[in-house]
């Protein structure tokens, strides 16, 4: 996790790319008054905008951010945390909103028990992580890049299908839980322009196993397999977004 949290810190650093975070946590914003609650303590996991607290604070009176990179954390005047490897205090918040992050960490099943636990009764956890249809373009770039060196190596960390997500959510120990889907596509001159984006999201290779350097032949042919998805000028990719909200259950 200290990668995840290096690759943070540079999108902060170099100029955070918001456009997708924003229409994730925008959505949520609008989803949650829809369930007729004003909130007493909320908990935001994930906050790559300093302004997102004050925001939230329209439907929560008291609102503590978390991140998993030092500098956004900082930026929004929050702590940092990793969410499969943290010591929450029970039963503290009545809503919790995690927006980009769950889909990063090494044991998810494991983040949600534990996000679980820091709930009260008849709470709500909602939010958006990265699904697994996410990235198709460049996913054909990089096994381009692999044929073209006779070797494969692991690019894109794994993210989980839609159909998984609620039974997993389900099993940590939330009630009513949903998925609904949105896949965004976006136009790219090159390879390079996403790259780029997703250095500014702080969401490139966190694998462990991941190549250290990428030559010249298969840099070429990962360029060239990424124009070749497109029309000649650009290459549309497409971001699956998965957001989802449940309930803890109520007392009694």
């Amino acid at each position: 996790m200290e990668l995840r949290a290096l690759r943070r810190d540079r999108a902060e650093r170099i100029g955070t790319e918001l456009f997708l975070y924003e229409r994730a946590f925008a959505d949520c914003l609008d989803r949650i008054p829809l369930v007729g609650r004003h909130f007493r303590r909320g908990l935001l996991i994930g906050c790559p905008d300093p302004r997102w607290p004050e925001r939230l604070g329209v439907v929560v009176d008291e609102v503590l951010p978390r991140d998993p990179g030092p500098s956004f954390a900082a930026a929004c005047g929050g702590q940092t945390i990793v969410e499969d490897h943290w010591d929450p205090p029970a039963a503290s918040y009545d809503l919790v909103l995690a927006i980009g992050t769950l889909d990063s960490v090494n044991d998810l099943p494991l983040a949600l028990r534990l996000i679980r636990h820091s709930m009260c009764d008849d709470g709500f956890f909602i939010g958006a992580l990265s699904g697994g249809e996410t990235l198709p373009a460049l996913r054909i770039a990089m096994r381009a890049a692999d044929a073209a060196a006779d070797a494969a190596a692991p690019h894109v960390h794994p993210r989980i299908e839609a159909s998984a997500l609620a039974p997993l959510i389900g099993e940590a120990g939330f009630v009513l839980p949903v998925v609904d889907i949105d896949r965004v596509p976006v136009s790219y001159p090159s390879l390079g322009r996403l790259i780029g984006d997703l250095r500014g999201m702080g969401a490139t290779n966190l694998l462990t196993a991941r190549p250290r350097f990428i030559g010249k032949s298969r840099r070429a042919a990962a360029i060239r397999a990424f124009a070749g998805a497109g029309d000649g000028s650009r290459t549309v990719e497409t971001f699956e977004i998965l957001h989802f909200a449940a309930w803890t259950p109520a007392k009694g």
